[in-house]
């Protein structure tokens, strides 16, 4: 009986077609020849579905090139003598095919193993430079140890490397670890240092501020306090802790001083300002002097420029003012004494009496032109009286 790839003749032998004629690939004894056809050809569509399962895992992915390589070899060799009967040509053909996409994908898993080495070598090396870095000037202490430890966990994460390339970044990056490690406990000693020289020096600013705190001169110790906070914001810290403490101290000694000073400025505040008030009412009183008898007046100004003489300090903004106005009424005062005086002078001057009569005189004449109309006269007598007033002093006109 016979199919198109295959044969078996009367005494049971099974023929395959091939390219190159018919190949025996077994006997056939257990039944009919069409059981045995089908016998063999079940076994080549065997043969079909392993290469199918090959081309599949490799198109997908999921198979490793080199391994699939390895298999689709083995399959097509197994074909020059598989006890099957089938397209044997086409399944080599096939199976050729697939070794020849396996070599490609097997290459470009080479190259993306190589790129991954460059790639992860790339990505440890900026690590390295990165902690190179911070071990030659990091100095933000914590953040940079920080960083260093997230350096550690990102290392192990990149894969892909030779262990001597591996090993040789590693050297790298330990050495910067460490040389980081030393700059920062050098830099901690200094500190520390600095730091107990700093609290020697604020020990003494408190020393002293303590001692002033107790001072009345208020003037020239609020200076030195000032001086003294100057000095202590100028010389460093001397550690949190300690600082806090240092501080309180400090600013306790300032504040005892700063306090009682406010206290006596506060007594003195008050007295100024009840010093004020009486200054005030004294003005009044010298403000609303009678000035119609001089004399008198000048008598009662006397004995209140006397009181307000005796009064203590004023609050500095009211000085100016207050003295502003008592001189005002003092000079109210002299104004009028002085006026008094110089009427009684005029009065008793003999030639400004004569100066008054002739002036009279003439204001006389030019009041009788000016009846007669005689404009000549009236022009006359007005430059006279014009001229004569003149002569004469304005407090006696």
């Amino acid at each position: 009986m016979t199919s198109d790839w295959g044969r078996i003749d009367a005494d049971g032998t099974v023929y395959v077609r091939t390219a190159d004629g018919e190949r025996v690939v077994g006997s056939w004894q257990a039944g009919d020849a069409e059981a045995g056809l089908a016998f063999y050809t079940l076994r080549y569509d065997d043969l079909v579905t392993e290469v199918v399962l090959l081309e599949k895992r490799l198109a997908s992915g999921a198979g490793d090139p080199k391994a699939t390589r390895g298999q689709a070899s083995a399959l097509r060799e197994q074909l020059a003598s598989a006890a099957a009967i089938g397209d044997l040509a086409s399944l080599e053909q096939r199976l050729d095919g697939l070794l020849a996409q396996a070599d490609e994908k097997a290459g470009e898993a080479a190259a993306a193993r190589a790129q991954q080495r460059t790639d992860a070598i790339t990505a440890k090396e900026a690590l390295v430079a990165e902690a190179e870095r911070l071990a030659e000037a990091g100095t933000s202490w914590k953040a940079s140890g920080d960083r260093l430890r997230a350096i550690v966990e990102e290392w192990r994460q990149i894969k892909g490397i030779d262990r001597k390339t591996d090993d040789a970044l590693w050297k790298r990056f330990a050495a910067a670890r460490d040389a980081f490690g030393r700059r920062r406990g050098q830099h901690f000693a200094q500190l520390d240092a600095e730091r107990g020289q700093v609290k020697h020096v604020k020990e003494r600013l408190i020393a002293r501020a303590e001692e002033l705190s107790t001072s009345s001169d208020w003037k020239d110790t609020t200076a030195a306090m000032r001086d003294l906070m100057t000095e202590w914001k100028a010389a460093g810290r001397a550690g949190r802790d300690l600082e806090d403490a240092l501080w309180t101290r400090f600013r306790a000694a300032q504040d005892a001083f700063f306090a009682r000073r406010s206290e006596v400025f506060a007594e003195r505040d008050a007295e100024q300002l009840a010093n004020q008030r009486a200054k005030e009412e004294l003005i009044g009183k010298a403000e609303a002097i009678d000035v119609a008898d001089p004399k008198s007046a000048q008598s009662t100004l006397r004995d209140l420029q006397s009181q307000y003489d005796d009064i203590g300090h004023v609050p500095r903004d009211a000085m100016r003012r207050l003295d502003d106005r008592m001189r005002a009424a003092e000079q109210r005062v002299r104004d009028a004494v002085d006026a008094e005086w110089r009427q009684g002078s005029a009065e008793s001057n003999p030639f400004l009496t004569a100066m008054r009569e002739r002036l009279a005189e003439a204001e006389a004449k030019l009041e009788r032109a000016r009846k007669a109309g005689d404009e000549a006269r009236i022009r006359k007598w007005q430059d006279e009286v014009t001229q004569r007033r003149a002569l004469l002093p304005e407090s006696t006109g």
